[in-house]
């Protein structure tokens, strides 16, 4: 009897090596090679050698005919803003999220509003019941005859049921715990994950089925497998949000149908999610008045302008080298605005703590919040509230200057919706549109003229 070939794989990026190797030379990863077994020849001879007839010729793409991608939209417009209008028929999306943070909730609940437009609609859970599902079904008031529930995990049945019902939406919960037969490697692992994500992709795009996958995340908060799995799906979706807080982000990464960087806000209650039309009301509605520290910045989420409020703590330090922290905002960003107003304003930084944070939970990674937090780290130095009606949009340069920035119109707007009046941002950005009439908007060159005019 021959004996069976094995291979080591990195589970990580899915590096291949005939032997185990502490240090992956692909991703750099310690630990993370995996033994698997090889696939036969005779079935690779069998795929190879197959008869196969290749009936699509290429196209002139002055010819190809350019038509629009119809969608399905839902009653979540939320989910809708978040996928660029609805679920794409065809379509293989990726969602990702920390254990308990809602995405099982989510796509039941999407499926419950596909199936009351009567399109039946597949549940295919590797990791609980049927039984556990109809709990989780009732406590969302979930009564649908055309919403099935599957719990299984070898891909061949599911490919089959798929054969048998006809549906028009496919969930799977997770990826992970999906496996083929004819992979050796445990479920979870590159091999099995990369096989399955791959007839699954073939399912969707032969029987024009959208399927949405869900993926288990890492300790870093990346879809744990290969890179390969997001670089396959049509859209990566990343379902955010702090465990103590209600409120939910629907983040997309990815987008083949659709804009990027787009974010729905969702809140959790007892009856599952409900979107939340109005964000900025709710991340500004703690705000304290008249606190040092606290300013209000008008962030671009996709194509949603989302007002947030940025809180600074400047502290005195007890040790030789003072801490930086940052929560909600890239922590490298703190000591470089930090050295911006020691070196162009005057201020004495060098033997202070400084604390920063983003209220509400969310992340922004944008430059034009720079701005903001400059002034809010020099309101907490030196103990001078800003105006509670102000806001503060732009891009702060290592000479002190202030940048230009994208879509000040939609941000003004959304700042003018909520009732503030004054707006301080880059003046290369006051020319070639008007803005609202109820709103000042004050144009700065530097940090210094927007401290002078915010802390005056």
């Amino acid at each position: 009897m021959a004996k069976r070939k094995t291979k080591f794989v990195c589970q990580e990026c899915g590096y291949e090596s005939p032997k185990w190797m502490g240090k992956c030379p692909g991703c750099q990863q310690w630990n993370s090679f995996v033994e698997e077994m090889e696939a036969s020849s005779k079935a690779n001879r069998h795929i190879l050698n197959g008869n196969r007839k290749f009936v699509q010729k290429p196209e002139k793409i002055t010819e190809i005919k350019s038509e629009k991608e119809p969608r399905i939209a839902i009653s979540l417009e939320e989910f809708n803003r978040v996928l660029g209008g609805g679920i794409v028929p065809g379509s293989l999306v990726l969602i990702g999220g920390d254990p308990g943070i809602g995405k099982s909730t989510l796509l039941l609940q999407v499926s419950s509003q596909l199936a009351e437009k009567g399109l039946p609609v597949l549940y295919i859970s590797g990791e609980e019941s049927t039984r556990q599902t109809k709990l989780r079904a009732e406590r969302l008031n979930i009564q649908s005859e055309l919403l099935y529930v599957l719990s299984e995990t070898n891909l061949f049945d599911i490919s089959q049921q798929i054969d048998v019902i006809e549906p028009s939406f496919v969930v799977i919960d997770s990826i992970q715990t999906i496996y083929r037969e004819e992979v050796t490697s445990a479920p979870g692992s590159v091999s099995q994950v990369r096989e399955c994500t791959g007839e699954l992709m073939r399912i969707a795009k032969s029987k024009n089925i959208p399927i949405f996958i869900v993926g288990h995340v890492t300790k870093e908060g990346a879809i744990a497998g290969p890179r390969l799995l997001e670089h396959m799906v049509d859209t990566v979706l990343y379902f955010e949000g702090e465990r103590h807080h209600t409120y939910r982000m629907l983040r997309s990464v990815k987008n083949r149908f659709g804009s990027t960087n787009e974010m729905g806000i969702f809140e959790m209650k007892e009856t599952g999610l409900e979107e939340v039309k109005n964000p900025s009301e709710i991340f500004l509605e703690e705000r304290s008045q008249g606190a040092a520290g606290s300013t209000v910045v008008a962030s671009m989420e996709g194509t949603r302008p989302v007002l947030v409020e940025i809180q600074a703590l400047i502290s005195p330090s007890s040790f030789g080298n003072p801490r930086r922290m940052a929560t909600g905002i890239d922590h490298n960003r703190v000591p470089l605005l930090m050295a911006v107003l020691e070196k162009r304003v005057g201020m004495m930084l060098q033997n202070q703590d400084a604390y920063i944070k983003v209220a509400g939970g969310v992340k922004l990674d944008e430059p034009a919040i720079d701005l903001a937090i400059a002034v809010s780290i020099a309101s907490s130095f030196r103990d001078k509230p800003t105006r509670p009606d102000d806001i503060f949009i732009g891009e702060v340069g290592l000479t002190g200057e202030v940048r230009r920035i994208s879509r000040i119109e939609q941000r003004i707007q959304e700042a003018a919706k909520l009732g503030f009046s004054r707006v301080i941002c880059p003046k290369n950005n006051l020319e070639g549109w008007h803005p609202p009439k109820n709103i000042t908007i004050i144009g700065v060159k530097t940090v210094q003229e927007a401290l002078n005019i915010a802390l005056q």
